[in-house]
């Protein structure tokens, strides 16, 4: 597997390697985003603005911790100083992914926010197969989607808050030349593990106003599938800042927010019960509005969330 995390970056655009996990007896979660360009950032959007849109000047970890416990979120955005990276390597601050060729080993030290407490300890994903597919979402190869190794395991130890677990992964990466929200109006994105493999939905809608929609079985092979888009299924939006919510599901299947993770002004994280393949399964859920990410008073709050340090 090659992660390539040396690779150059486009001005105005980002870079991120996506990881989530759910652990076996179901009573935690996490999910751990690196980002060189930070997409989501109004730091980044205002430096767009200005026409100094290097990207490596605005990185950052974004780690959330669900569950027992409590939940901890932490997007601290760096400058281009905290940068260090390699083909295997990647460190934002203090914070580093190593790829050792047989496990991604992910060294967190952040601090969350609003309210300043420690996330520190260590992620090991331990991917079955690498897929090897890259998908256009745009349709031209300005913004692309790599599922990296859909069917994974991850152990998670870490000493603040005291967490030791082992559950089902999921691993990807996204790449761009432009902004997000140049591309795409919305999308709602979902993966489930299954009877051997996993499942993955994408379903974005296009600034060109037409649709992209993936729906893809994988295995632990390494082995992609691509299956007919099951009908599209209302989910209720979120409780707070109303974010449309879909997804895909069999017919006859009526989909079920089981619990919201994030709801925030722009996106939903959600886990859904649901059906596919003809199997009952347990989805991991997002539905992000760039229209609403474009706006400035959701900028404007942003940095309760997301501080940057110089």
């Amino acid at each position: 597997m090659r992660f390539d995390f040396d690779r150059p970056v486009a001005r105005n655009g980002y870079v991120w390697w996506y990881l989530d996990a759910l652990s076996d007896d179901g009573r935690h979660g996490l999910t751990i985003i690196a980002f060189v360009g930070s997409v989501f950032s109004p730091y980044y959007a205002r430096a767009r603005r200005r026409g100094d849109g290097d990207p490596e000047n605005h990185c950052a970890l974004n780690v959330a911790l669900y569950g027992d416990g409590g939940k901890r979120w932490a997007l601290t955005e760096r400058s281009r100083s905290a940068l260090r990276r390699s083909a295997a390597s990647l460190a934002i601050g203090p914070s580093a992914l190593e790829w050792d060729g047989t496990t991604l080993v992910i060294h967190v030290n952040e601090i969350t926010a609003p309210l300043p407490t420690r996330v520190r300890g260590t992620v090991r994903l331990h991917p079955s197969h690498a897929t090897g597919h890259t998908y256009f979402l745009d349709g031209v190869g300005r913004q692309r989607w790599s599922p990296l190794a859909p069917c994974s395991r991850v152990e998670v130890a870490l000493d603040r808050p005291g967490l030791r677990w082992s559950g089902s992964a999921y691993l990807d990466s996204n790449a761009g030349d432009a902004p997000l929200e140049h591309d795409f109006v919305r999308w709602d994105w979902s993966r489930a593990p299954m009877n051997g493999g996993t499942a993955i939905l994408y379903d974005v809608t296009r600034r060109t106003e037409d649709h992209r929609v993936l729906a893809l079985r994988c295995d632990g092979s390494g082995r992609i599938e691509e299956f007919d888009p099951p009908p599209r299924a209302a989910l209720p939006p979120g409780m707070i800042w109303r974010i449309p919510r879909h997804t895909r599901a069999d017919s006859g299947a009526t989909p079920t927010v089981t619990q919201t993770l994030e709801d925030t002004p722009f996106y939903a994280r959600s886990v859904v019960a649901t059906r596919l393949l003809g199997q009952s399964v347990t989805a991991l859920h997002e539905s992000l509005s760039l229209d609403r990410f474009r706006s400035g008073w959701v900028h404007m709050l942003l940095p309760f969330r997301m501080p940057r340090r110089r």
